[in-house]
């Protein structure tokens, strides 16, 4: 009854997130997608304005109410915390409100914990997805903080792709940049997310490279110099063994007898 009991509130989060990963999932593209009609279209309506910035909160509350239950049914509640930093930061910190569509990769990280269980193929395309969007959003959030800015030289959609593209893969020309702090933020956290998704792939590639030498190393036929090898040690054995025999077979006994005729 104790291990019942102790085993319920593991069964009771892994059922909610079954239960709530494809309504998270389809909040996340709404969520994705009012947060980045206003950016794209500044000449929008004031009334869908309103309309989009309205579902991003009830959106945002959504998630606050999935990680609170999430936290609740956990046990172990620091470590829950520990392990879901960047959901809490996202969720409380005002100055991360431009990087509230980033909650999408939130989502799309907690729907694959079960990632390195997957086989190469599919993970590799969960990585090249992972990347794309956090390019996308990057540089929507980046727009959103860089437009209104008097100096500013990240003024279109365009430029804040080109800028994001160049920043996650470190390159950096340095032809467009973020002026204000909420950008710089943005920039922040994009190389952080570049660099730890480099390191990634770096790691997978290795981990693919040692087990393909793995499987060859274990499964290989033996080759010539292995089987000339191997004859050379049984014929060096037989002379060690040689001189043992050698008394028995010089027997003067033994050869008077194999001397008689038979019958």
């Amino acid at each position: 009854m104790q291990m019942r009991t102790e085993a319920l509130p593991a069964d009771r989060a892994a059922r909610w997130e079954r239960l709530t990963a494809l309504p998270l999932t389809v909040l996340s593209v709404l969520f994705l997608v009012v947060y980045a009609a206003p950016i794209l279209r500044p000449d929008l309506a004031e009334p869908w304005i309103r309309v989009c910035e309205a579902t991003t909160v009830l959106i945002w509350l959504t998630f606050w109410v999935d990680f609170v239950v999430r936290l609740s049914l956990t046990r172990a509640r620091r470590r829950f915390l520990r392990d879901h930093l960047f959901d809490l930061a996202v969720l409380v910190l005002p100055v991360l409100r431009p990087l509230r569509a980033l909650r999408l990769i939130t989502v799309v990280l907690s729907l694959s914990r079960r990632a390195e269980s997957w086989a190469r193929g599919r993970l590799a395309v969960y990585v090249g997805a992972t990347t794309m969007l956090l390019v996308l959003v990057s540089a929507l959030a980046v727009l959103d903080a860089e437009r209104s800015a008097a100096d500013s030289n990240i003024t279109s959609f365009d430029d804040a792709l080109w800028w994001a593209t160049v920043t996650i893969t470190t390159v950096g020309y340095g032809d467009h940049f973020p002026v204000t702090g909420a950008g710089r933020f943005v920039a922040l956290g994009l190389m952080i997310g570049g660099i730890g998704l480099i390191g990634f792939v770096t790691g997978s590639l290795a981990t693919w490279i040692v087990d393909r030498v793995s499987q060859k190393g274990g499964t290989a036929p033996a080759t010539a110099d292995d089987i000339a090898a191997l004859r050379a040690e049984i014929e060096a054995l037989r002379r060690q063994l040689a001189p043992e025999t050698s008394p028995a077979g010089d027997d003067p006994d033994r050869r008077s007898h194999a001397a008689q005729p038979s019958g």
